[in-house]
């Protein structure tokens, strides 16, 4: 297991809920764009199997971005991830809106992020996560960081954390074995 302080395996016993960033966290931020303006996203494949298992271990997942994007809401969709807000700039009010509509309180849930953006949910959660290369204020202010940069498997190391510290992981593995 990772060498987590006290106060750190504390918060994420106590999670119900994981959010996700978008551009940064799920994919690697870079944004392409073809001659017609459709926008073109990557995602790593690792991250969604975390996704997936981490919410048949009883933690739910939402995505919280400032950003619009249909393969967003498709890549979303095929992870069962119904809780998708696109194009909040002011993350705050989707943050609360899940926490109602979930009935749970902010320190029940994680946030991942990857620039200043995310900072406004990361203090208000109960264990913010900075991606590897995310930026230097945010890792500052991070619970934990990973080792992983964003878009490249960093979701599916927080995903992993939870459930090894929550006792799931070796659950969720033997479906494998």
């Amino acid at each position: 297991m990772l060498n987590l302080s006290q106060i750190q395996l504390e918060k994420i016993k106590r999670l119900k809920l994981l959010i996700l960033d978008v551009d940064g966290v799920l994919t690697d931020g870079r944004l392409f764009f073809d001659d017609n303006g459709k926008e073109y996203k990557c995602f790593h494949a690792r991250d969604g199997h975390g996704i997936k298992l981490l919410r048949q271990s009883g933690v739910e997942v939402a995505v919280i971005s400032g950003r619009k994007s249909n393969s967003v809401a498709l890549r979303m969709r095929t992870l069962g991830v119904d809780l998708v807000y696109q194009g909040h700039e002011n993350k705050r009010a989707a943050f609360a809106e899940i926490l109602q509509n979930l009935n749970l309180r902010p320190e029940q849930a994680a946030h991942v992020g990857d620039d200043v953006l995310d900072l406004p949910i990361m203090l208000q959660a109960g264990f913010a996560v900075a991606v590897a290369d995310a930026n230097f204020a945010v890792k500052q202010r991070a619970d934990w960081c990973t080792l992983t940069a964003g878009g490249l498997g960093a979701v599916r190391e927080v995903c992993d954390l939870i459930m090894q510290v929550q006792g799931t992981f070796d659950r969720m593995l033997q479906s494998y074995l």
